[in-house]
């Protein structure tokens, strides 16, 4: 018996390019998205019905797809149940599901619609800023759940405290500890409804206190998670510098202690095609490592190109600080850069890389002449 039909067209939409799938799919989550705003405006949904609803409907229709495509991919490849509990398998999943289970449960139309917010889970893969919170998260989960205990102590101590103070005052408001929770909850974050407030003096000292902690456990968290960040954000830099450093052949022979000296002071670009790097007659204090790509070099009578592993603008920091050549990129490149003051740092650090240089720099000027 011959395949359904349909299956063909599912595996040729599950090997599209993951580039164009992501952007496909964030144009049609914008659209339902836009579509369900309008569903709850009563007179725009009126003058639009139509339209809103085949919005909907069509974005429905189109997860579904995708969810299916990916699903008999993944069988096919024989890791459908690994997809299908995956944290991609389940976004895909919910997408798809989600408004037809509240239809079938007997939700009307209009209301079950509301659950395409769910669509925005599509853009959680998409944003690596997420991936980096996570493992903050959980790098931090100590410090972060000993600042929430504290909350909580605040919390508690401040509702006994308010309660005991005020309950014979207010006692429609203060009257017991869940009613006294919420005025806690919301003088520690200090959001300040001021819909319940103490009246009595001390109540108000405890308040006062109240805000004040509450001030000082947000900070608390608000330094944990930057500080978590910022120690991220500078070991992936340093682990795509390391990378960069790695694939330059003067580097290569170093030691791992010594590739982590030149990792610091190096500092990365990625630059298109046909940008200008350098230009004849500037000053100069850097020079370029080609950590990939291809740059090309504009010399009197002839053009060099110069790819991976390859260095330019040495004589810079050599003497001359005056630029010999104009220098573009011929494609995308990534070019790690070596100031003046760090060059000399890392050449008295690194004696034979310093002979290096300057017998590759010997060489060129020869060619040049």
């Amino acid at each position: 018996m011959s395949r359904p039909f349909i299956f063909p067209y599912l595996a040729q939409f599950a090997a599209m390019s993951v580039r164009r799938m992501t952007v496909v799919s964030y144009a049609i989550v914008a659209a339902g998205l836009l579509a369900l705003v309008i569903l709850t405006v009563e007179p725009a949904y009126e003058a639009a019905r139509r339209w809103v609803e085949t919005a909907l409907w069509a974005c429905l229709a189109f997860f579904a797809f995708e969810w299916l495509a990916r699903l008999v991919h993944a069988i096919r490849a024989e890791r459908g149940l690994a997809y299908a509990v995956s944290g991609g398998g389940l976004v895909d999943a919910v997408a798809a599901l989600a408004v037809p289970t509240a239809i079938a449960c007997g939700t009307d139309v209009r209301s079950a619609s509301l659950l395409g917010v769910l669509w925005l889970l599509k853009l959680v893969p998409g944003i690596p800023g997420l991936r980096r919170l996570r493992r903050v998260l959980v790098l931090e989960s100590g410090p972060l759940l000993s600042v929430l205990v504290l909350f909580l102590m605040v919390l508690l101590f401040a509702s006994v405290a308010v309660y005991a103070l005020e309950r014979s005052v207010q006692p429609a408001v203060f009257g017991s500890l869940p009613a006294t929770l919420w005025w806690a909850v919301v003088t520690l974050t200090t959001v300040g409804y001021g819909d319940v407030v103490p009246v009595t003096p001390l109540g108000r000292l405890v308040a006062a206190m109240v805000m004040i902690s509450g001030l000082g456990v947000f900070g608390l968290w608000t330094g944990i998670l930057a500080t978590g960040f910022a120690t991220e954000t500078r070991r992936d830099n340093f682990l795509k510098t390391w990378d960069s450093v790695s694939k330059v052949p003067f580097f290569a022979s170093l030691g791992p202690a010594a590739i982590a000296d030149v990792t610091h002071v190096l500092r990365t670009m990625d630059l298109p095609p046909r940008t200008m790097i350098v230009r004849k007659g500037q000053p100069g204090d850097c020079m370029y490592f080609i950590a990939s790509g291809e740059v090309e070099v504009d010399l009197p009578g002839k053009k060099v190109r110069l790819g991976e592993g390859d260095f330019f603008g040495e004589m810079a920091l050599l003497g001359n600080r005056q630029r010999s050549a104009n220098i573009m990129t011929t494609e995308l490149s990534r070019l790690l850069v070596l100031d003046l003051v760090d060059f000399h740092v890392l050449m008295a650090r690194h004696p034979d890389l310093a002979h290096t240089i300057d017998a590759e720099a010997e060489r060129r000027a020869q060619e040049n002449r």
